[in-house]
């Protein structure tokens, strides 16, 4: 299991104390230092089964300044969504949880950790 976190998050150390407290065996990534390439991000939206979009933290202030929230949201714009993803990894929604089912969760819920925690 791999978590990718910005450690100045809440919502990423709630779930860090969730995994620790039930001894998970995880890997984490912090993905502001270590930068996915937008082939781990694809395989990322893969696993949640979600399109770029959908886990873009729309109210930062790079996503204003590069106007996503006016960006389509369709297949013919999804590689430049990817693409400001890997250029901006403080767009990515966070934590990102992959399971070692081929599965992933965004882990913002307590519920939503325990889901990757049953998938292993």
């Amino acid at each position: 299991m791999e978590i990718w976190i910005n450690p100045a998050c809440s919502k990423c150390r709630s779930a860090l104390t969730l995994l620790d407290a039930e001894g998970a065996d995880y890997t984490v990534r912090r993905y502001l230092e270590d930068v996915p390439t937008a082939r781990e991000i694809e395989d990322v939206l893969a696993r949640l089964g979600l399109e770029p979009w959908d886990i873009t933290r729309t109210q930062e202030a790079v996503a204003r300044e590069l106007g996503l929230t006016d960006w389509p949201r369709d297949a013919g714009a999804r590689e430049r969504w990817i693409a400001a993803l890997a250029g901006h990894p403080e767009l990515i929604q966070r934590p990102l949880i992959t399971a070692e089912d081929g599965t992933a969760v965004v882990g913002r819920s307590e519920d939503a950790v325990r889901d990757a925690l049953s998938r292993g």
